[in-house]
């Protein structure tokens, strides 16, 4: 259930935005499952779900990224507009999702259980 959680919300990260590990782990109800939240995108089942958009809590890109590491998913990231800093990673100032409040439109599911 908790890997069908994260799939959700990673689905739900618009073109041109990122979350974090961390971040996805605490909308799907487990804030202490951020590395539960990599493994669920390194065998995620479905190539519709933008994994490419989950980066590291500085913005960094994974060495191990599932579709061809580093480099493919920083030049995904690129392609939809997503900037970098001078170190490397993801502008998270300018490119970091703040999802809307629970029960709006585009909003994560209330986590329940």
């Amino acid at each position: 259930m908790f890997f069908a959680s994260v799939y959700d919300i990673v689905r739900r990260i618009p073109h041109g935005k990122v979350a974090t590990y961390g971040q996805v782990a605490r909308l799907a109800g487990n804030p202490r499952m951020a590395r539960q939240v990599g493994w669920a995108l390194a065998g995620c089942p479905d190539d519709g779900i933008p994994c490419h958009r989950v980066v590291n809590r500085f913005g960094g890109c994974s060495s191990a990224f599932a579709f061809g590491g580093e480099d493919l998913q920083r030049a995904l990231l690129k392609s939809e507009g997503v900037g970098f800093t001078a170190a490397g990673n993801v502008d998270l100032n300018e490119h970091l999702w703040i999802p809307p409040p629970v029960g709006a439109a585009g909003a994560p599911p209330e986590i329940t259980s």
